[in-house]
């Protein structure tokens, strides 16, 4: 009897040992089989290999702290947090002296404290190339530069666009840095305030440099693409002999043009140039002889190309009004109702293009905030958006086999498929 209960509970052992195998093989492949609660259309591309965080420097990995530099604060106010006071602390800023001076530590930055086989260490990260290493041997503090090692890894991120040019880029896996920058890159040829439609497309190809922390610390273009409004545009960076880097089409024609399309970035326009129009504040028909790009108030305007400026300050119904005459002295561009003027600029400086000459507002005449753009030959205003651009020089004969041969990877690079990106909520 005994035997056979004992047969009995085996019995059932058995089966509850066969169903516990059941149940997880069942509960494994509904795992495998289910879905991410969430799946990013944009792509990015990974290396194959694992990119592992690079490491500091041996000598860090001992005891360490670190303190992170406040606004206001001095280096011996930092030393102190650190546990250095006193004399002490005065020795490590004029030891550090004739390399670096520590009164030009800068908020947001670190300094790191590390006890390593009885010495004593100090580091303050320069900036993304360079350190200031100070060490503490026998009671004396030495001092030096050191160069930081830096890696990268190279990527390729793709992207439609459906909602805004910023979220669909960062679905792609592009921080805003990276999307300003390829903004830059075809500024030439597209007005991202009024030119911009749902379905364009684009692809990038760029490196990212981190410091010997793993932090990310630039990115760089190397080749783009952007479908707009069914019409495609390619960019390809190029190193020139002199080390001088800018950016061309893959026939090797300049992406920079003598103007921008457009004084400000991610904008609508408000109002095109007419001969006629009822005048918001006035009542009355006038012309108006500009376009006007509604822009939230504060929203940096910059000059369309190279030139001198002519004018800056108050002037009438246009409010806050900058006039830039440019190199071919033909042409002019005025900008108005701007809410402030760049810190610095004077009448008779010279301005480039791209720089920031002030702050979108509704200074003077205007009924919101809004940048009202002219741009005038020889005093006389024409539509700003029929002006043609003329690039600037292309890669010289004496270049082309040198640009070819750094041009044909990097676009090959760029038309490969990047792989899918799921994100997990």
């Amino acid at each position: 009897m005994a035997r056979r209960c004992g047969t009995q509970r085996g019995s059932k052992s058995r089966r509850s040992w066969l169903m516990g195998v059941v149940l997880l093989a069942i509960v494994g492949v509904l795992f495998a089989l289910a879905e991410p609660t969430h799946v990013v259309n944009a792509t990015s591309s990974l290396p194959h290999e694992e990119w592992l965080k690079p490491d500091v420097q041996g000598m860090l990995r001992a005891s360490m702290r670190k303190e992170r530099i406040r606004s206001g604060d001095n280096i011996i106010a930092v030393l102190e947090r650190l546990g250095i006071t006193g004399d002490d602390a005065y020795r490590v800023v004029r030891a550090a002296k004739p390399v670096y001076a520590l009164n030009r530590i800068r908020a947001g930055h670190e300094l790191t404290m590390a006890r390593h086989d009885g010495d004593l260490d100090l580091f303050y990260e320069i900036d993304a190339h360079t350190r200031l290493h100070l060490r503490k041997e026998h009671g004396a503090w030495h001092a030096a530069l050191a160069e930081r090692k830096t890696s990268s890894r190279r990527m390729l991120a793709a992207g439609v666009i459906h909602d805004s040019l910023f979220e669909s880029a960062a679905r792609a896996g592009l921080d805003s840095r990276t999307t300003m920058n390829l903004v830059d890159i075809f500024s030439w040829d597209i007005d991202f305030a009024r030119d911009m439609r749902d379905g364009d497309s684009f692809r990038v190809l760029y490196d990212e440099l981190y410091d010997d922390e793993g932090r990310l610390i630039a990115t760089k273009i190397l080749a783009a693409e952007f479908i707009n409004q069914g019409q495609r545009f390619r960019a390809v960076l190029f190193t020139g002999p002199d080390g001088r880097e800018e950016y061309f089409t893959p026939e090797g024609r300049s992406m920079r043009k003598a103007y921008l399309k457009a004084p400000v970035k991610f904008t609508r326009i408000s109002s095109r140039f007419r001969l006629r129009r009822k005048h918001p504040i006035l009542g009355f028909t006038r012309a108006h002889r500009g376009v006007d790009y509604a822009a939230p108030m504060g929203t940096p305007v910059h000059a369309i190309g190279d030139g001198r400026v002519r004018f800056v300050g108050w002037k009438g119904g246009y409010g806050r009004f900058v006039l830039i005459q440019h190199v071919n002295r033909a042409h002019s561009t005025a900008y108005a109702h701007l809410s402030r003027f760049a810190r610095g600029l004077h009448r008779g400086m010279r301005v480039r293009q791209g720089q920031i000459i002030g702050y979108v507002g509704m200074s003077g005449l205007a009924t919101g905030p809004h940048l009202h753009f002219e741009f005038r030959v020889r005093g006389r205003a024409i539509d700003p958006l029929t002006v043609k651009r003329v690039p600037s020089r292309p890669v010289p004969k004496s270049q082309m086999a040198r640009f070819k041969q750094q041009s044909a990877p990097l676009l090959a690079a760029l038309e490969a498929q990047p792989v899918t990106m799921l994100a997990w909520e």
